[in-house]
């Protein structure tokens, strides 16, 4: 089995965030690797068109960020006790950013959970963990949100 030395760990804040959380954990613990954790805040640039001043998007996504910032720190210091792990907020396309920060930190594994949207949702909202899987170049761990789920 391949050695895995840092595991990038992408999550939304959601309440399946701890889940996919406590995967990357186990992983990391059973193989002494580092966690790096993955936020996305989304892109508004597709907003710019209609009469919105850049300035405002700007400064949303700025305090979007600043927010999940604090978020990321109390979700790492709950979810990663006693692990090597850090938190890093992004802001832009989740699955374009994901990628990114998989390719920079050099990571060997990324864990991430799936909504497993079906039919119109799916087309309307796109799957981040389907890009992820189809185009990174390391393995990929999906993890639904909660036992049962689709």
């Amino acid at each position: 089995m391949p050695t895995l030395k840092k595991i990038l760990c992408a999550v939304d804040f959601s309440e399946g965030s701890p889940r996919v959380a406590d995967y990357a954990a186990t992983l990391a613990t059973s193989s002494k690797a580092e966690i790096v954790c993955v936020y996305v805040a989304p892109s508004l640039a597709e907003y710019v068109g209609f009469n919105v001043p850049q300035a405002a998007l700007d400064t949303f996504i700025g305090d979007v960020v600043a927010s999940a910032e604090t978020t990321m720190d109390e979700f790492v210091t709950e979810n990663f006790k006693g692990l090597p792990a850090r938190g890093v907020v992004l802001a832009g396309y989740p699955a374009e950013e994901i990628l990114k920060a998989a390719e920079t930190e050099q990571a060997d594994l990324i864990v991430m959970g799936t909504h497993g949207r079906t039919g119109i949702d799916r087309i309307i909202f796109g799957s981040v963990a389907e890009m992820v899987v189809k185009t990174a170049a390391c393995p990929v761990l999906t993890v639904k949100p909660r036992p049962g789920a689709a």
